[in-house]
């Protein structure tokens, strides 16, 4: 399993920012895209309980679903994993 796995859209502004933070910060994940994916987006719900994405999960089962960036960068540097 990744350390980080990212669903999201790529219609998704939230995700997109997420997306885009976690390669400025040369964090390595692997991406669900959700839409393309119908079994993807089964899979985010049922992490997180809800429609929202974009859902982050980490390899220690933790998640996290929309992100402000500090909550995102935080969570990546919790866990070292910041490039």
């Amino acid at each position: 399993m990744a350390e980080v796995t990212y669903y999201g859209a790529d219609w998704c502004v939230d995700c997109r920012r997420s997306k885009a933070q976690m390669i400025e910060l040369g964090v390595a994940f692997e991406e669900k895209n959700v839409e393309q994916v119908a079994e993807f987006a089964k899979e985010a719900e049922s992490i997180s309980g809800r429609k929202n994405i974009p859902v982050i999960v980490f390899a220690d089962g933790e998640f996290l679903v929309e992100p402000s960036n500090p909550d995102l960068e935080s969570a990546l540097a919790k866990r070292n994993l910041i490039g």
